[in-house]
């Protein structure tokens, strides 16, 4: 078969789409990868998994109609030119007008992953609220095209469904996130002579970042030794952090910031604890990553966050938005270091049982009617 990936941010093409598009292109499937951008680097790793790689136009963070219009009519004309068998589209505008225009062309099947509700279902502020009915209608046309819709955790299943944006649950597949490649991300042991912990994401206000620098300035006047780590690129989403604000933070010796990187595991493996703040997740990737490494996780209880923790097992919940509870629970790990390792193999035990990329990629291949073997 002919299968189209579309997704808004080529980077997330091999590190998030990248086994399952090299599963495909192992079972004979002639595999083109979209997005907007066209690194060298991503190119290249694309062709080396045998796949091919299209640039196509989406403005990833944009509210300009018309060049979601155009959006549209190149998608559309690309299916028309490549006549895929298959569709599958992931992140909120390459899932709706990617949909939209592969039903234009009469592709056959097409899918999509939700990967979060994330900004546009939000409502803490008007312009969210706009965007939010301006979107639901139009996830709800994008969607109906849908053979299966491919949900990170049963949150997003649920609101998707009360919200009438699929048709049924039979419409649903439910996985566990993206997976992780538990041999690419093995398993070190955690730092614990000193405290490091590591947060790593894009910089914008939901990832929790303010929580993160907030806890970490309340925890250095008590316990200045303690490293805090933040890693991950600048964003132009509506809540971006300044580079002046990463800056102040690190004159004012809160955080240390690593810059971006394309192999998070030396970072990994240099931490101790890994912390993700976030409001809301699919689920979230570099908690995989942290846990498949070996690494305890202090995370929100959030959906898609949620679901990676067994709270006093593989480290622990906190409500969200809550910098004192963060700081309680960084305390325990700061008072207690012996715990880290011990839950560092829980987190690295779940990692391998529920994680495992292969694992997804079978139920996702499976959904989609492609033999894997």
């Amino acid at each position: 078969m002919k299968i189209v990936i579309l997704g808004s941010y080529a980077p997330s093409l091999v590190t998030f789409r990248g086994p399952l598009m090299q599963d495909m292109a192992n079972m004979g499937h002639e595999v083109i990868a979209c997005a907007p951008e066209s690194p060298a680097h991503v190119v290249a790793a694309l062709n080396k998994m045998g796949v091919v790689y299209r640039k196509v136009f989406i403005e990833r963070t944009g509210t300009n109609p018309m060049s979601d219009l155009k959006t549209f009519f190149s998608l559309r004309e690309l299916f028309l030119e490549l006549q895929p068998d298959i569709v599958l589209s992931y992140t909120i505008k390459p899932v709706i007008y990617g949909s939209l225009a592969a039903e234009a062309a009469n592709v056959p099947n097409i899918y999509s992953m939700i990967t979060g509700a994330g900004y546009v279902f939000g409502n803490s502020s008007s312009k969210q609220k706009l965007i939010k009915v301006v979107t639901v209608p139009m996830f709800r046309a994008a969607l109906r095209t849908n053979t299966k819709v491919f949900f990170q955790n049963p949150d997003d299943r649920t609101l998707f469904l009360d919200m009438k944006l699929v048709s049924g649950d039979e419409q649903c597949v439910l996985i566990n996130g993206s997976g992780v490649d538990v041999d690419y991300y093995w398993e070190t042991p955690p730092v614990t002579d000193r405290i490091v912990f590591l947060l790593i994401a894009r910089l914008i206000r939901e990832k929790g970042i303010f929580e993160y620098v907030g806890a970490a300035r309340l925890i250095k006047k008590k316990y200045p030794d303690v490293v805090f780590n933040l890693l991950g690129p600048f964003d132009t989403n509506p809540t971006a952090i300044s580079e002046e604000q990463v800056r102040e933070w690190q004159d004012d010796e809160i955080i240390d910031y690593l810059g971006e990187t394309t192999d998070v595991r030396p970072f990994i493996a240099e931490s101790s604890v890994y912390v993700l703040p976030s409001y809301r997740e699919g689920t979230p990737r570099t908690v995989l990553e942290a846990m498949s490494m070996g690494r305890p996780i202090i995370t929100t209880d959030v959906p898609g966050c949620r679901e990676t923790v067994i709270d006093g097992k593989n480290g622990y919940l906190v409500p969200v938005k809550d910098v004192d509870a963060f700081v309680e629970t960084m305390e325990r790990f700061i008072l207690n270091p012996e715990i880290i390792p011990v839950m560092g193999r829980e987190s690295r035990r779940i990692a391998v049982d529920k994680y495992d990329v292969r694992k997804i990629n079978e139920v996702i291949l499976d959904a989609m009617g492609l033999s894997c073997g």
